[in-house]
């Protein structure tokens, strides 16, 4: 059973918490409507403040996750986890509670009527307060809820709960935390309201500066110069930094101040390392950032995809990429910088995870799905993917993995044109196609007599058809080039070029329940499909699923190994914890310590290599087939 005032009465509604707004909304309504000579301005001024704290708060989260331009100033370089985003998921609870204690409070204070717009005796009066109560206050029950055993266990440690600050930390507390501390920013306001002085712009600069200040302590970003404390001593006791609270909740023991260390030091609580720490991380920034073991490169896929990064959402980035309504007027955003991209941009660090002490880190190429078959765009695309592997090169990453159009045969040959280029790469360059086959390949029936291919002359194509004929697999391959087919059937061993026919069109297929996508086909090309069929698929984007009477596979996946760490970002329509075929391809290659290139053809005998590699490291198959073959 949970500590009285522990759980949140709103605990049960999920998303519908929202519609407590509900009364502030129809008061203003109403009054606004039947009362022209009393419209209720004061439940219109907590609605907009409730949205600017909340904005405030998605801000600061947005700047504190572009790791592209923070990773060098983070304190904390552990990666945030589903398990911790999940945890924060209600951050803003604080914030529906101070507007209902503020609506009780407009009536049980009448000093709160009537308020000017600017009262300048206003804010000196409410500086005053928050220096002399507010921070020594919060300094004493902050410090008991540390040392008081019951109500850390059953309050505070929920706050400490999360392993990396960030900044919806600032607001996954308890009930009674939050009731404490709506005290804490409500004395300053009333204090100075009480005494005549109070003004609307005091309320509104008061609780967005407490709101800024609370998040500027819970980024794990330092962005305060160390120059100011050395040309202004005496400032480090007013101020607290990002390192200065960070420290807090690595020890727990120290460093108990609101905003000001000046009450840690006159409560002989001030960490030693403060400043010490400040200044390393600030005059040695990125000289002691770990470079990465392993870099998926990456790009966008399209404008809506462009919303699906931590640093946009972060909560919207742990879930699997689908499009949301709500973000449907960020659109014109996302469009204009999609060009702002296109002119200026170099690829860029989008994430980051941690695997068996090695770092990995995924990086974006500023271009979207649409640009790599603009014939003008392609020299670019491949200048940004060669200065992407070269600055891995020279960083020292052992392995970068191509993705999907990365790794365009038309593009680069599938890597080759950039081995073939710069002859002395140390970094090892991976498709990760092998893997893709891979997962293909024993997503099949053990039993497999005849499949049907689609896209059969593509590296894929042309791997999978020369696994299964040796299997003594019938492949039908679909594909008007004879040429092209009578060149990978020679590849075959000569007892099974046999098992390799050439077809022309669908209708070969009408009788095979076995089909494998590697070239987009429309629905009425489904139709051909017999009842009970199963689509296997390695195209871009997925096919439709448009035959209720058939089953669809996923894009080829793997399921990270159980030891992954930091990770709490999806990667695009991937379930959490799975990885494209290519990206888990490339992981493998680094974990075996593998000193090939993976580009250009796929090398047939090295499937089965691959796939036991990357069993025995932990990597499973996500198969939706398998899944439901499981399940009954």
């Amino acid at each position: 059973m949970d500590a009285p005032l522990a759980a949140w009465p709103w605990d049960n509604l999920g998303m519908f918490k929202y519609v407590l707004y509900g009364p502030l909304v129809g008061k203003a309504l109403y009054s606004w409507v039947y009362e022209d000579k009393r419209i209720e301005y004061w439940c219109l001024h907590i609605l907009i403040i409730s949205v600017l704290r909340g904005l405030i708060h998605i801000l600061w989260n947005s700047f504190s996750n572009m790791l592209f331009l923070n990773r060098t100033r983070q304190i904390n370089q552990r990666g945030v986890d589903f398990k911790q985003i999940d945890n924060e998921w209600n951050w803003d609870n604080f914030i529906l509670l101070q507007a209902a204690i503020a609506s009780m409070g407009y009536y049980i204070f009448p000093c709160s009527e009537n308020l000017p717009r600017w009262n300048t005796k206003g804010f000196i009066a409410l500086q005053i307060l928050h220096v002399a109560v507010s921070e020594p206050l919060y300094y004493v029950l902050h410090r008991h809820f540390h040392r008081n055993k019951y109500l850390f266990t059953h309050y505070h440690s929920l706050h400490h709960s999360s392993p990396v600050p960030q900044i919806p930390t600032a607001g996954h507390a308890t009930l009674l935390e939050h009731i404490v501390l709506s005290v804490i920013v409500a004395i300053p306001i009333l204090g100075s309201s009480i005494i005549g002085y109070g003004s609307i712009s005091l309320i509104y600069g008061y609780i967005l500066m407490f709101d800024f200040l609370r998040c500027l302590g819970h980024c794990n970003v330092e962005i305060i110069p160390h120059r100011w404390f050395e040309t202004f001593p005496f400032l480090r006791y007013l101020l607290y930094t990002p390192t200065y609270h960070s420290l807090h909740h690595t020890e727990k023991d120290s460093n108990f101040c609101l905003f000001m260390p000046l009450f840690d030091a006159l409560g002989n609580t001030l960490n030693s390392k403060s400043w010490e720490d400040h200044k390393k991380i600030t005059s040695a920034s990125g000289e002691n950032v770990r470079v990465p073991d392993f870099v998926f490169l990456a790009h966008v896929v399209d404008v809506t995809a462009s919303m699906h990064p931590p640093f946009v959402l972060r909560s919207v980035a742990s879930l699997p990429f689908s499009p949301k309504l709500f973000m449907l007027p960020f659109w014109p955003l996302a469009f204009s910088t999609m060009f702002a991209l296109w002119a200026w941009s170099k690829t860029f660090l989008i994430n980051f995870y941690w695997l068996r002490g090695r770092l990995h880190q995924t990086w974006a190429v500023p271009r979207y799905g649409f640009q790599y078959f603009l014939p003008f765009a392609q020299t670019g695309i491949n200048k940004q993917i060669e200065d992407a592997i070269l600055r891995a090169d020279r960083l020292g990453v052992k392995v970068l993995s191509l993705a999907a159009l990365n790794k365009n045969e038309s593009l680069n040959g599938g890597g080759t044109l950039f081995v073939d280029k710069h002859r002395n790469l140390k970094v090892k360059v991976v498709h990760g196609n092998t893997c893709t086959a891979a997962v293909i390949l024993n997503e099949l029936p053990k039993d497999i007599k005849e499949v049907f291919l689609t896209g059969a002359t593509s590296k894929l194509g042309r791997a999978i058809a020369l696994y299964l004929c040796r299997k003594r697999v019938r492949v039908l391959m679909l594909t008007l080039s004879t040429e092209r087919f009578q060149k990978i059937q020679k590849e075959a061993p000569i007892d099974c070029q046999n098992y390799l026919v050439q077809v022309t069109k669908y209708q070969a297929a009408q009788h095979c329940k076995t089909w494998i996508v590697g070239k987009w086909i429309t629905p009425r090309e489904q139709n051909w499909a017999p009842p009970g069929t199963h689509f296997h698929q390695f195209v871009v984007p997925p096919i439709l699923h448009f035959r209720r009477d058939c089953t669809y596979g996923d894009l080829a996946a793997m399921r990270l190994p159980d030891d992954v760490e930091g990770l709490g970002f999806c990667e695009y329509t991937m379930d959490r914890g799975v990885v494209h075929a290519c990206h888990a391809g490339g992981v493998v290659h680094l974990l075996e310590g593998w000193t090939h290139h993976e580009v250009g053809a796929i090398d047939v005998d090295k499937i089965d290599l691959l796939w036991e590699a990357a069993l025995k490291h932990g990597f499973k198959p996500v198969s939706s087939l398998r899944n439901r073959q499981i399940s009954s």
